[in-house]
Formats: structure tokens, sequence, C-alpha cells
């Protein structure tokens, strides 16, 4: 398994660090687009993530793989981005469609109003996103993005 060699589980933990500011990025993003512009979660959401991978790209790049260097930068930062657009793929389905069921699990069960029931819906649903894409973006990215390391 990958994350059996000690220098593969200080890069594991390296990039889930890098991916836990990316989330907080993405959170605040998604919070300021949906609160204060009023945007739907799917577009906040899609635009947030976007400042996210620019965010996890450099710092992947720089501290969690500063070995990785064979590749130009902007050919690594595409290859990182395409890895994310279909990271986009799961996400948008979940943010689209858990959403509403959060928000009524919300309402009936902690017996909040709409709107406090919504925005504590769209933080948990972009959380469960998160979480699921940065399962798929480590394994993608450390065998192709940064594969020529060992």
């Amino acid at each position: 398994m990958i994350l059996t060699a000690n220098k593969e589980r200080a890069r594991f933990l390296k990039f889930a660090t890098v991916g836990a500011i990316g989330s907080v990025l993405d959170i605040v993003i998604m919070n300021l687009l949906t609160q204060l512009l009023n945007m739907r979660l799917v577009y906040a959401g899609t635009i947030s993530l976007i400042c996210a991978i620019v965010s996890n790209f450099m710092f992947n790049r720089y501290w969690t793989y500063p070995d990785s260097r064979s590749r130009h930068f902007l050919h690594q930062l595409s290859m990182f981005f395409l890895v994310n657009v279909v990271g986009i793929l799961f996400r948008i389905p979940i943010l689209h469609f858990v959403e509403p069921m959060m928000v009524n699990a919300f309402e009936r069960t902690a017996h909040l109003s709409h709107s406090s029931a919504q925005i504590i819906a769209k933080n948990a649903t972009l959380a469960f996103a998160i979480a699921v894409v940065m399962i798929w973006n480590f394994f993608i990215n450390r065998y192709w993005t940064y594969n020529d390391i060992e």
C-alpha cells in the first residue's frame, strides 16, 4: 500500500494539511458568495473550488512534493487542474443533490428555521464533497501528476 512507507505517510499528511488550508479557503469563499451575493451553492462552490485548486497546487508543488520538478510548471499545473476538474464532476452532483436533503434533515431533526438549516446544510454538504474529492485527488495526483518522484 502507498501509505506504508514513512515518506509516503509524511506526504499524505502534508497533502491533507494543504487540503485543509484549501478547504478553509473553499468554505470561506463559498460562504462569502452565497451569503453576501446570494449566489447558488453550485456556482459559489465551483468558484471557491477553483481558488482552492490554485492554492493547493502551489503548496503541493513547493511543500508536499518539492522534489517533483521534472515537469514544467504550467504542464504540471495543467495535470493537477485536470485531476481537479474530474473532482468537480464528483463534487457538483454532491452539492446539487445532497444539499436539499441536508436542509430537510436539519429542519426536521434539529428543528431549525429554514435559513439556519440552509447555512448549516451548505457547509455540511461542502465538507462532505471536499472529503470525497480529497481521496480522489491524493491518489490520482500521487500516481500521475507527481509520479516523477520516489
